[in-house]
């Protein structure tokens, strides 16, 4: 039986999850740390010179800004961790109707 987890590009694979709840227990164990720090460092990089960048470089950077900057990465990171759980997501099985019956083609 073939292992249905998700090969990533470093080679280590991504446990594969269905419920929700799976997905919060992945990602509190740090699963999305490696492959999504990077992704979330490059973007929160390129939205803070964006979005804060002249308040910085101006010497006008109140502690809200650096909140700001602060969220510039957090975002990503969360947004990077989503689409890399979603890869390995496995549809489950409860709810679903035997094959013929999704499009109402059933004998009577």
């Amino acid at each position: 039986m073939r292992s249905r987890a998700l090969l990533t590009a470093s080679g280590r694979r991504c446990p594969p999850w269905s419920k929700p709840g799976d997905a919060v227990r992945l990602f509190a164990r740090g699963i999305t740390v490696r492959p999504c720090v990077p992704v979330a460092a490059v973007v929160g990089c390129v939205l803070s010179a964006i979005n804060e960048g002249a308040r910085i470089a101006a010497g006008q950077a109140r502690w809200l800004t650096w909140v700001q900057v602060g969220l510039n990465f957090v975002v990503p990171f969360l947004v990077a961790s989503y689409g890399y759980l979603t890869a390995a997501r496995v549809p489950g099985q409860r709810g679903r109707l035997p094959a013929g019956q999704e499009t109402g083609d059933h004998e009577m």
